[in-house]
């Protein structure tokens, strides 16, 4: 089955949270997560996101965590959160082995058809690990644009992982909708 051809969409749940988890982080660190090409492991060890996180985007009003299923399986998830005028775009995770076959562009053109279609807003944000150049040029060829707006990465908070380097900062990447 192409996987990328039929993914389902549907809002995670709850009882959805340890499958999530367990997605987020093969897709970011350690040795499972250089199977893709979206690994942080070079970067940061440490988690990626933890059960409280996970479960705080799915239940947090004007957010909305979603399940990207084939064949029932979980194989990719995505965040979206209402702020405004725009919509933030992040948690993005596509399981390491399925990565490069195009379920991303699937994924985030219907993240991007949703959040202009049911909540109405002009643009995307996300952010991005500024030295993640692959990965921000990926959302580039996808039509988003560098800011140049920069926020620092939180050094010393494990939540956010543990940096190898210290010249880590979170880019602000936009798309004009519709």
């Amino acid at each position: 089955m192409d996987t990328a051809a039929s993914p389902t969409f549907r809002p995670a749940t709850p009882e959805d949270v340890p499958a999530l988890v367990a997605l987020i982080e093969s897709a970011y660190r350690g040795e499972s997560s250089r199977a893709g090409w979206t690994t942080e492991a070079d970067i940061l060890e440490g988690q990626r996101t933890d059960p409280e996180d996970v479960l705080t985007v799915i239940t947090k009003p004007d957010s909305r965590l979603v399940a990207v299923e084939s064949d029932g399986e979980l194989v990719a998830c995505c965040q979206l959160e209402h702020r405004g005028a725009h919509a933030y775009f992040g948690m993005f995770a596509v399981r390491p082995a399925l990565q490069g076959a195009g379920l991303g562009k699937v994924i985030i053109a219907e993240a991007e058809r949703f959040a202009g279609e049911e909540w109405g807003v002009a643009e995307m944000h996300m952010t991005v690990i500024s030295v993640r150049e692959d990965l921000i040029a990926w959302y580039v060829r996808r039509g988003y644009v560098r800011s140049g707006q920069t926020t620092p990465f939180p050094y010393g908070n494990e939540r956010f992982g543990l940096p190898t380097r210290d010249d880590l900062e979170f880019e602000l990447l936009t798309k004009k909708l519709g």
